[in-house]
């Protein structure tokens, strides 16, 4: 088992990644609290917690005060499971530890942390919610107040129809996923990037990803979510083009098809800022009142409530395509995925680079 050797007095950083699957998580250190300063590689204004809650691919940095009596004291971590009751899925409700042990403890009992409920959704929203981002500090980007792509992109689980009914496709359709009703398909013979480069994306992509669903419905209403029109989502390749410079925002708006989810989405290429996040579904006049445009946290992966929403704001500032994704892993090859191109700079430093002459061949 892991341990980590302190001394009394002293105060540690802990560098926290979910590296699970398909899991969030649950983290505290028995009878210790925690103070947040920063998350996925981004500073943020000192939060102090017992319990922190990460997303796969999420860090957390915290500093931790060796300020208990000299003993050993369990590190421990389980999932945060967010689809509500009375949705069933099967999950590892397994406990993960570590120790925390005190030079000088002999105890060979560590104390275990009182950890929350798998189904603990509230706990999670407060943490991921009250983080904010440390303004004026090291690498600090203020928000782009100016915004020239506005984007509304469902996210969630979807239905494709099989070819033949079997085991794997029972009812003549089978589980996938998708952003705002198109599941994406990765190209098998042909990198998007090279095609990009080098001007060759017929037939390896198209630039057509809709900036909004294509049906307007109550979104997180679970008795809709195996409403036929709504749930089969056509298999595509499609990006988003955007210039170089622009700022894009997207309202990442979950829904409830299939079942209601935290979907963490990891954009890649690019940090950004969380503005607002809620639940139910995003209301344009009321929501929008409720922008942190001071000091809002920045990541390159957000945990968009279940039956909720959030929003997010970046400049494209890096050319190339970039895959948007689902971080649970279980999600992203049935489709719950889309792309942005981004055009290149006016400078040599701003433009893509040709492939590398060992680049390996699909």
């Amino acid at each position: 088992m892991y341990k980590i050797k302190v001394e009394r007095g002293r105060t540690y950083m802990l560098r926290i990644i979910n590296a699970a699957l398909n899991n969030q998580l649950f983290f505290k250190i028995a009878n210790h609290t925690m103070t947040v300063v920063a998350i996925d590689a981004s500073y943020t204004d000192p939060y102090e917690t017992d319990v922190i809650v990460t997303a796969p691919g999420q860090t957390v940095d915290v500093l931790i005060k060796a300020d208990q009596p000299v003993g050993s004291y369990y590190m421990a971590a389980r999932p945060y499971i967010s689809v509500p009751l009375p949705t069933v899925i099967p999950f590892d409700n397994t406990t993960t530890r570590g120790i925390f042990a005190y030079e000088g403890s002999e105890s060979n009992n560590s104390v275990m942390p009182t950890l929350p409920d798998f189904l603990d959704t509230p706990t999670a929203h407060k943490f991921y919610t009250n983080l904010t981002g440390l303004a004026g500090g090291p690498q600090w980007v203020p928000v782009p107040l100016v915004v020239d792509e506005h984007m509304f992109v469902t996210v969630g689980l979807s239905t494709e129809p099989c070819e033949e009914i079997n085991a794997t496709c029972p009812n003549g359709q089978r589980f996938s996923a998708s952003m705002n009703n198109e599941s994406f398909v990765f190209p098998q013979n042909a990198s998007m990037l090279e095609a990009y480069y080098y001007g060759r994306v017929d037939g390896v992509y198209t630039t057509d990803f809709p900036d909004n669903p294509p049906i307007v419905f109550d979104y997180t209403n679970p008795s809709l979510s195996n409403v036929e029109p709504l749930i089969f989502a056509p298999k595509s390749t499609k990006v988003k083009k955007l210039k170089f410079n622009s700022t894009v925002e997207m309202v990442l708006q979950n829904t409830a098809l299939q079942a209601r989810e935290n979907h963490p989405i990891h954009i890649h290429g690019f940090n950004f800022h969380v503005l607002a996040q809620g639940f139910g579904n995003y209301d344009a006049v009321s929501d929008s009142t409720k922008f942190n445009l001071v000091n809002p946290q920045i990541r390159n992966t957000i945990a968009v409530p279940s039956g909720g929403w959030a929003v997010v704001r970046f400049q494209a500032n890096n050319p190339g395509v970039w895959l948007v994704h689902c971080h649970l892993d279980v999600h992203l090859p049935v489709g719950l995925a889309m792309a942005f191109e981004v055009g290149n700079g006016p400078t040599p430093s701003s433009t893509l680079p040709p492939p590398p002459s060992d680049l390996p061949r699909c």
